[in-house]
């Protein structure tokens, strides 16, 4: 079983433990000899497990740490204990073990192994005895990289999820789910930074009538060539979405309005000036208008009132025409 473990403690500990993790499981073990100097180990490489000598100063400290921050509190936590000798008194062992399960677990671990080097008798082992040690600490290991393997595919189904949430089954452009979870974050970057930020709201002209004309495959079919030919040629940072049907929305981080209305002229000559091939019987041209939008210092936060101006400049340069682009700057040209 791949996995990776660090083990945190002194010296005695570590030669103890090392050869014993080593023949029970397939790992990549890293060692640190002190919670401080595994702090560093723990933030750049995540390890699966975490295993610490739980009497050494500062290893509940640096479990409970680890489990306090969001990115590191799937790390499987066990606090091992290997007395070197026994009390003498059945009683005052077990109210000790008892007292560090309690403590370790009060701190955040997911597990307390107590594994004593000598019966009660201060004998060494038996072998039977040692064999259940080595099977408890194979099997507390084993659990623990059952429960990380179960977070990691938890975490990437999420990630997958959220990928199709945000995303257009048709263009595999991002939609108007992440459009209204992007916009907050671009208007409160670019007012951070001081810089400006404008949106392009597009619609394919006369749209219908490919519809009804050629019935809803060919629109499909024009709606992804559309996406293609605009996301081909956007600058690096420039966001495209499918807001809806056959209407797009374009965020400009870092552009002002002349410099948003000329991106959106330049559009609207590379969706009109070649036509768009559906197939070997069939090729539409096809314009778009355009309505461009700046961000102003009494917009709110969200950029709903961004978005509403964008979107009057493309009624406008619907009704002046079709195949143009409005702006703050000309409401006339196309």
């Amino acid at each position: 079983m791949e996995a990776s473990i660090l083990l945190v403690g002194g010296d005695d500990f570590l030669s103890t433990l090392l050869n014993r993790i080593r023949d029970l499981v397939t790992c990549t073990v890293e060692v640190a000899s002190t919670p401080s100097e595994a702090v560093p180990l723990v933030q750049a490489q995540q390890p699966d497990l975490i295993i610490l000598q739980g009497n050494q100063p500062g290893s509940l400290e640096l479990c409970h740490e680890v489990k306090a921050q969001t990115r590191l509190a799937w790390i499987y936590i066990t606090v091992l204990d290997i007395p070197s000798q026994m009390l003498g008194d059945p009683w005052l062992e077990r109210h000790w073990e008892t007292e560090s399960r309690i403590e370790a677990l009060e701190s955040g671990a997911d597990a307390y192994l107590w594994l004593p080097r000598h019966n009660p008798k201060g004998e060494s082992l038996e072998p039977e005895t040692l064999k259940q040690q080595n099977r408890l600490l194979q099997s507390q290991i084993a659990s623990g990289l059952r429960m990380v393997k179960t977070h990691r595919e938890l975490m990437r189904t999420n990630d997958i999820l959220s990928a199709i949430a945000l995303s257009d089954p048709l263009t595999e452009l991002n939609n108007r789910r992440a459009l209204d979870w992007e916009l907050p974050r671009q208007v409160q970057n670019a007012r951070t930074r001081m810089e400006p930020l404008s949106l392009v709201m597009l619609d394919v002209d006369y749209f219908k009538s490919i519809n009804d004309t050629y019935g809803h495959p060919v629109g499909d079919r024009a709606l992804q060539l559309i996406s293609s030919r605009l996301r081909y040629n956007l600058r690096f940072r420039d966001t495209l979405f499918r807001y809806g049907g056959e209407e797009f929305v374009i965020i400009l981080s870092n552009t002002d309005q002349q410099e948003a209305l000329l991106v959106s002229r330049r559009l609207c000559r590379l969706i009109s000036e070649q036509p768009f091939t559906i197939d070997d019987h069939l090729a539409l041209n096809l314009t778009i208008s355009a309505g461009t939008a700046s961000l102003k210092p009494t917009d709110d936060s969200r950029g709903i009132r961004l978005l509403q101006r964008a979107d009057q400049n493309l009624l406008k340069a619907k009704a002046s025409g079709r195949n143009r682009a409005v702006g703050c700057l000309d409401t006339d040209e196309g």
